[in-house]
This record gives structure tokens, C-alpha cells and sequence, in this order.
């Protein structure tokens, strides 16, 4: 018999709606879901985790994927190249694994139009004073870049309407029980 091949899931929203976090406990916690790994040219940040979320590369190395089309979908975000590479999300849909991508919502549009069956999630708050409170804990960005986020994040809201579900991240346990149940049905509902 042959091998059903996986599906791809899309998760967005603003930066500090804790999209990271929740994938994380998803992973961990249900089979056949993989993470894929995104391109950028941003630098690291302190804190380790990046590594299982990126591979790091210069301007000139992600100019050569765009032009090579080794990209799935790509953005300009807050001055950085990010993007999906092709080959890993295909090759693991050939394998089964549902593909997890964790892309903002220019990218998010790019695979909606190219990958028909995508399921597309939106993370957001209730408040955006929550989602500052959020970005403020995180200590990862300066005054200037939190305002930015949170200026691209009143845009980002606008895309609500193009997901197929939004999950509220008020309280994450729930949060979590909903994502996991959204992630379980439609796995199974091709």
C-alpha cells in the first residue's frame, strides 16, 4: 500500500503571540509533525533555540536560492531575508510527516496559492498591550524593534480572514488543546 503523503500546515501571527512555544509542546507531544527550517539572514539571537528554527546565511547566499527557486515562499521582514526551503518540506510530505511552517503572513499568502491543501493558523491575543507585554519579557529586542513588531503586527492582523482557523493565546494551556486538536483533525481530513 502506498504511503499517504503528509500535509502542510501554516502557522502565523504577530511576533510574541507564541506561535514558537506552542509548536514546540506540539511537537513534543503528537507523532508525524515536523518543523521545517526556515532561511534568514538576520543574526542569532541570544538564547540558543534558534538553531532548530534557522539556518543562518548571507544576503548573497538567499539571493542565490530566489534565483536558483529553491524557495518555497520568502519575505523581507524587518530588514532580514527569511524563506522555506523546497526540497526538506517535499521530501518530508513524501514521507508522511506533516510539515509545520512557522511564517509570517507575506510567506503564509505565497504557500496558500501554491499548496491548495495548506491549513493556515492564526496566533494572535486578545490585546496588543498583552502581545507588548510579551515582547518586552522576551528581552530580545530593543524599544525601537518592539514598536516595529508591534506596527507589523496591526498589519499582520489584517490577514485574519485568509486562515482557515485562529487560535487565541490568552491562556496557553488552552491554547495548546486547541492547536493540537486543529493539527489532529485536519491531518486526518484530507
Amino acid at each position: 500500500m502506498k504511503k499517504k503523503k503528509g500535509r502542510v500546515f501554516v502557522i502565523s501571527g504577530p511576533s510574541g503571540a507564541g506561535k514558537s512555544t506552542l509548536i514546540n509542546s506540539v511537537l513534543e507531544e503528537l507523532e508525524g509533525f515536523v518543523r521545517s527550517v526556515s532561511v534568514t539572514t538576520r543574526p542569532r539571537r541570544d538564547g540558543g533555540y534558534d538553531k532548530y528554527k534557522y539556518r543562518f546565511i548571507s544576503d548573497e547566499q538567499f539571493e542565490e536560492m530566489i534565483k536558483n527557486e529553491e524557495l518555497l515562499e520568502y519575505a523581507k521582514f524587518s530588514n532580514y531575508y527569511y524563506g522555506t526551503p523546497k526540497e526538506f518540506v517535499f521530501a518530508m510530505l513524501e514521507q508522511g510527516m506533516n510539515v509545520i511552517l512557522e511564517i509570517e503572513v507575506q510567506g503564509a499568502m505565497q504557500v496558500k496559492s501554491k499548496i491548495k491543501n495548506a491549513y493556515m493558523i492564526f496566533v494572535i491575543t486578545s490585546d496588543s498591550e498583552s502581545l507588548k507585554n510579551r515582547l518586552i519579557k522576551r528581552n530580545t529586542e530593543s524599544d525601537e524593534e518592539i514598536q516595529q513588531r508591534l506596527d507589523i503586527a496591526r498589519e499582520e492582523l489584517k490577514y485574519q480572514k485568509y486562515y482557515d482557523c485562529i487560535i487565541v493565546n490568552n491562556d496557553y494551556n488552552e491554547a495548546l488543546l486547541n492547536l493540537k486538536y486543529v493539527l489532529t483533525r485536519q491531518k486526518e481530513s484530507r
